[in-house]
């Protein structure tokens, strides 16, 4: 997933969720409900000391900050390894405006582009693994 090519969404758009979202993660929203509305997100689970893990997210689209989005993840392309979370989609909204902040602050580093990956933060993998 390339976000340098990620349209922004309209303001219209955005502005359903502004209530939700909080501080200077609001410059992020259109961005993120751009990646929302795509539905899907191909990434790396980083692992410290070890490969980053691919995975395919994918999630339903509903238009009220109170509906239920339902995220599925499976890893490295294997069926064993999927998962399914439900929230509401102004809380999953917030865990990609969190996954563009990361990448953007890996951009800003100068991380070379092959370290610079998409991935959620790690408070999303407790809500999908039910750690939380």
């Amino acid at each position: 997933m390339s976000f340098e090519q990620l349209q922004p969404a309209t303001q219209q758009q955005a502005s359903v969720y502004l209530p939700y979202i909080q501080g200077n993660k609001r410059h992020f929203l259109p961005y993120a409900m751009s990646l929302y509305q795509k539905g899907v997100l191909e990434g790396y689970r980083k692992i410290e000391g070890s490969n980053n893990i691919p995975f395919v997210a994918t999630w339903n689209v509903v238009t009220l900050p109170s509906d239920l989005t339902r995220c599925r993840m499976q890893f490295d392309g294997n069926a064993q390894l999927s998962y399914e979370v439900m929230m509401a989609s102004f809380e999953f909204i917030n865990f990609l405006i969190e996954l563009i902040e990361n990448y953007e602050r890996d951009t800003l580093c100068v991380k070379p582009p092959a370290d610079r990956v998409a991935d959620f933060p790690q408070v999303f993998y407790r809500k999908l693994l039910r750690l939380e």
